[in-house]
């Protein structure tokens, strides 16, 4: 259903901490105009874990409004309270969101079975089409091939986010979904092997900053110009590498947005800057990517 490469939107605050939302209609427009293939906003680069419940969905509201249907809008409505999923995935569908991102319910570790019934119940609540967000590293649980394949049979259930990091997985689900069933990388890195497999595109960090640039690399993928989207890959890598190694996801993107002035450097606690040495690393891969 989508394909390409949707960006997690970051959510900029301005000094003290509200939400910026002059920055974020720029960070849209941005986006809009670089021929992005979707946006999601609320999601874990989004800090949706530290908005309030009304912070929340007036940031979706607000997406939906900035995008003015010129590309779809996935809001992240995940958490690790299945009423709390319900409430926030309604509240995204009467908010005008074309569909809804659901991390694996975290921290509490459900087995395969109430991982199954948590998604099952979501989607029973919406029309809205659903994406399964797989990341055992923040989740501290996997959503197994066997389980994704239960949860495509229901047909508002129809892709995964899948950051799991095994290519074996993701091609299991791959081979046993079928095409209709999209799958989407959830790490940048991951994004041209996950297409070559059968994949159709990524969730992705990088194109906050550089969005035409991982639109490019999804479509020469998704075309099968693999020579092409290669060489885009390899010169993207120590981007990537950068954006999700010298500190933890959103840091690095917001820190190297702030730089070049499209928002605050402005984080919500326990998010802190970054420390002095990893910023200079972080302000040299930019200047070595055109990004001073």
């Amino acid at each position: 259903m989508w394909h390409g490469c949707l960006t997690a939107l970051i959510t900029p605050f301005r000094p003290g901490g509200d939400v910026d939302y002059d920055a974020l209609a720029k960070l849209v427009d941005a986006q809009v105009a670089a021929g992005i293939d979707g946006l999601v906003p609320c999601g874990s680069t989004g800090e949706a874990a530290t908005l309030t419940h009304e912070e929340h969905g007036q940031v979706v509201r607000a997406v939906v409004e900035m995008a003015r249907r010129r590309v779809p809008v996935i809001a992240g409505t995940g958490s690790n309270s299945t009423a709390e999923a319900v409430r926030l995935t309604q509240e995204a569908e009467r908010a005008g969101a074309d569909g809804a991102l659901l991390i694996s319910p975290y921290y509490n570790r459900p087995p395969q079975e109430g991982i199954f019934r948590h998604y099952e119940t979501v989607a029973a609540s919406t029309r809205l089409p659903l994406l399964i967000y797989n990341i055992p590293g923040r989740t501290g649980s996997n959503v197994l091939p066997e389980t994704i394949l239960r949860l495509a049979r229901i047909p508002n259930i129809v892709g995964v986010k899948e950051a799991s990091g095994s290519m074996a997985q993701v091609q299991e689900i791959l081979a046993a979904c079928g095409p209709d069933f999209a799958v989407l990388s959830g790490d940048d890195n991951m994004t041209l092997p996950i297409m070559a497999a059968g994949g159709t595109g990524v969730i992705a960090v990088t194109s906050n900053l550089v969005p035409e640039r991982m639109v490019a690399l999804t479509a020469a993928s998704r075309a099968g110009r693999l020579d092409e989207a290669r060489k885009l890959a390899r010169a993207l890598l120590p981007l990537m590498q950068a954006l999700m190694s010298l500190d933890m996801n959103p840091i690095p993107i917001k820190t190297a947005l702030a730089m070049r002035g499209q928002c605050h450097e402005e984080f919500r606690l326990p998010l802190v800057p970054m420390a002095a040495a990893a910023r200079e690393r972080l302000r040299g891969v930019l200047e070595a990517h055109g990004l001073g």
